[in-house]
């Protein structure tokens, strides 16, 4: 299903996207060596339940996990990239963190990824990889607007991460929303420019790259839910929900303060 949003829902959207890029601004800004994962989860319910708004994660039982997920955020670290299910874990210097959250508000969702490291230790390879989603983003969010093609903005996306030497695995990628959070298009993080869907005004897509330091392979863990790099490897994962407009596109998940 490929949802275009009228304009009364697209400034739900707007609501939406702000809620979202401010709680993972707040996640982030409290994520610190000591801080165990369980404590970001329930920190993300209580701002969650005290917006009036609903967790996309904490029922969602798709066919690739096992059972309900759980959760109200996904916490992905060091060699988890995607779908990390938040555990006992306490986080420690340098460690590498990715959060992922999508929020329904007034019936219209948003779904952001930030990846950082946590403390004062900052491993090269980490920021490299952080650095590159981040750039991948920005490039497929510059290749969107109505008109284009789906395929022009995996062409932008696999183009930054396979010239900075790294794997593309195409298995999971963006996608659309509207009502619910994951819709068609899917937008796979490398394709053919000139292809696939043409972007309309009043789509929403989330368009999330991620990249594993030196493999294309993931491994599922014992929890049915959390992905992992097969070899161990460094992994990171940037989001944003962007609108397309007349204008072009609009980025809804950009935190409102710094």
């Amino acid at each position: 299903m490929i949802e275009i949003l009228s304009p009364t829902e697209l400034e739900r959207a707007r609501r939406t996207g702000a809620l979202v890029a401010d709680i993972l601004q707040t996640l982030r800004g409290r994520a610190s060596v000591g801080t165990n994962l369980l404590e970001i989860d329930r920190w993300a319910r209580e701002m969650i339940e005290g917006a009036g708004a609903q967790s996309c994660y904490v029922d969602y039982a798709p066919s690739f996990g096992r059972g309900p997920f759980g959760h109200y955020i996904c916490t992905s670290a060091n060699d988890a990239v995607l779908h990390g299910r938040p555990y006992d874990y306490v986080l420690a210097d340098g460690d590498l963190l990715s959060l992922d959250l999508a929020v329904s508000l007034q019936g219209v969702v948003a779904d952001s990824a930030t990846s950082f490291v946590v403390g004062s230790a900052r491993p090269a390879e980490s920021l490299a990889l952080i650095d590159v989603t981040e750039r991948a983003l920005q490039a497929a969010i510059a290749a969107a607007g109505p008109g284009a093609r789906v395929g022009d903005l995996s062409h932008a996306i696999g183009t930054v991460l396979k010239g900075a030497g790294y794997p593309v695995n195409l298995e999971f990628g963006g996608h659309g929303v509207g009502s619910t959070m994951h819709q068609d298009p899917h937008v796979s993080n490398d394709g053919r420019p000139g292809r696939g869907y043409t972007l309309r005004p009043g789509l929403l897509l989330a368009i999330e790259p991620w990249v594993m330091a030196d493999t294309d392979e993931l491994v599922t863990d014992a929890d049915g839910w959390t992905l992992r790099s097969a070899t161990g490897c460094r992994t990171a994962h940037s989001e944003h929900t962007v609108a397309i407009t007349e204008d072009g596109a609009e980025v809804l998940t950009l935190p409102t303060r710094r």
